[in-house]
């Protein structure tokens, strides 16, 4: 879905020259009024679209839903634009951004009211080989161990650049450091056209300052297979949460074997025992 596309030339990329904050109507024509043609792929807190510049460059537009709940206004764009100052190659990078209120009929109580609402869109690169999802789904990957550890490889390298406080060094004069990702999942893993994996979706990410271990949270939210015990029963939110939804991952992309956690089995803990049995087998 979103690495600059290579002009090939001297000449500086047209994405290079977006503005960190873009109006609604820009990202709206850029993906055809948000066209059903234009989706990339659907998840719980928002829709990818591919969206095309003036010089043919792609882009990837996400468009959160509207019961996300994210910091809108100057928060959300303060903490995209800390954001965007993430450079590493196993992490996709967010070009810019949007946040624009508007005014909404909505029903309530068998009433219409009129409600502000704020629309929140990010820009991202465009990542051209889909993602990891997509990958593990094709037979014939199982067996190809040597892209499948250099995949494996390549998301470790991004996790351990969020967890090290690499970030606070980048944006000096933030408190905070470290990253927690806390969606980590094979949808929100990327892959360009040499198969180098690149971490998407920040929605969910806290920050950390370096002093920092752990937060707690009462809204736990993720997908059902990759949360950590300790996230998903106490709201204990740390770095070790992404380590635990890389293990899951890591026994994908090793074993071939897909997840498939349901209700009652919100951690995967089902799918790790069943795939240590079946290996012992």
């Amino acid at each position: 879905m979103v690495a600059e596309a290579n002009t090939g030339g001297s000449e500086p990329s047209l994405l290079s020259t977006l503005p960190k904050e873009l109006p609604l109507d820009f990202l709206k024509d850029i993906t055809l009024g948000f066209s059903d043609d234009r989706i990339l792929s659907k998840g719980a807190f928002g829709t990818f679209y591919k969206g095309t510049l003036e010089n043919g460059q792609e882009v990837a537009v996400k468009k959160l839903e509207g019961n996300v709940q994210v910091p809108a206004g100057e928060k959300f764009l303060h903490a995209s634009t800390n954001l965007m100052a993430l450079q590493h190659e196993n992490i996709v990078k967010l070009l810019s951004c949007c946040s624009e209120a508007k005014k909404k009929v909505v029903e309530h109580k068998g009433k219409y009211i009129l409600v502000d609402t704020e629309e929140c869109v990010l820009c991202y690169e465009y990542v051209p080989k889909g993602s990891l999802q997509n990958y593990l789904s094709g037979d014939t990957n199982r067996t190809n161990w040597d892209t499948n550890f250099k995949i494996i490889k390549g998301i470790c390298q991004g996790v351990q650049f969020l967890h090290e406080g690499e970030f606070g060094r980048i944006v000096l004069e933030e408190e905070f450091g470290r990253i927690a990702h806390l969606d980590l999942q094979p949808a929100n893993i990327l892959l360009d056209d040499n198969m180098v994996p690149k971490i998407a979706d920040f929605g969910l990410s806290r920050f950390f300052n370096l002093e920092q271990s752990r937060l707690y949270t009462m809204n736990v939210v993720g997908l059902k297979g990759y949360m950590a015990p300790e996230y998903l029963y106490r709201g204990e939110i740390s770095c070790q949460c992404d380590i635990y939804s890389l293990g899951v991952m890591i026994i994908e992309i090793a074993t071939g074997e897909k997840n498939y956690s349901n209700e009652k089995d919100m951690s995967g803990r089902e799918f790790i025992a069943s795939v240590s049995t079946s290996n012992l087998d």
